[in-house]
């Protein structure tokens, strides 16, 4: 069960909302939802089996929910995987190409897949990432949805977190939390804070309620101003006039 979708669900469930959580890790999720209904002594939280790479899959998750509950308000898809690093675009494999894109195409309506784009220093940011491509295509698609959907009263938002660590993260830097949390700490413009799986449920959370309710089309980012920094500039100064 990845963090951010598991932190999301209980966040939602704390609100007083029916969650239906979507996943292909059928014992992760399973358990997830017991903990979750066992602390709330009810049954808020349902789980059902769903690989988004399978749409039919997918419509079997919506189907379960409105069946469930007569209809679905909110969905909040946060399926992801790390892609792989290359050197330059000319060696990226197609089968990776189409597993990241297939990971991340949305399966419904409302608010987008959570998705991280690492962009780190040092080889990581010479690296290709397919993940970064992917997330480029989303951010034009939400906003597209934005403007075919909202004639229907749907709003469609993005949330974009960097740095939150997560198992898929260490793992695809090789490298345990402690570590990961120092270079991100050690990236992000601002100090004194550490992003949290709970912020992007907060965020979530906001999006999926009614105090969002005139707000569409946006691409939230939480990044501690990461995406405004510019690394090489502060790099090229120290370099010619010193700290």
């Amino acid at each position: 069960m990845r963090s951010r979708l598991a932190g999301t669900a209980r966040l939602y469930a704390r609100y007083g909302a029916k969650v239906v959580i979507a996943d292909s890790q059928d014992d992760l999720g399973s358990t997830v939802r017991d903990s979750i209904n066992n602390l709330s002594h009810n049954d808020a939280v349902s789980f059902v089996h769903c690989d988004v790479t399978e749409e039919s899959e997918v419509q079997n998750a919506v189907d379960f929910a409105v069946e469930k509950h007569g209809k679905l308000n909110v969905t909040f898809n946060n399926a992801g995987t790390t892609g792989t690093l290359t050197p330059t675009i000319l060696d990226v494999n197609r089968a990776d190409f189409n597993k990241v894109f297939d990971d991340y195409d949305p399966g419904g309506e409302g608010q987008h897949p959570v998705l991280v784009e690492l962009r780190l220093g040092g080889p990581w940011r010479r690296a290709v990432r397919l993940q970064g491509i992917e997330t480029h295509a989303l951010v034009g698609l939400t906003k597209n949805l934005c403007v075919e959907l909202g004639q229907y009263g749907i709003r469609d938002n993005r949330i974009s977190p960097f740095g939150v660590v997560t198992p898929m993260l260490c793992k695809a830097m090789g490298m345990e939390k402690e570590a990961v949390e120092e270079v991100v700490s050690a990236t992000v413009n601002l100090k004194e804070a550490t992003v949290m799986a709970e912020d992007v449920a907060e965020a979530a959370v906001f999006l999926g309620s009614d105090e969002s309710k005139y707000v569409s089309g946006m691409n939230i980012v939480i990044d501690g101003g990461y995406s405004v920094t510019n690394p090489v500039l502060r790099e090229n100064m120290t370099k010619y006039f010193g700290n």
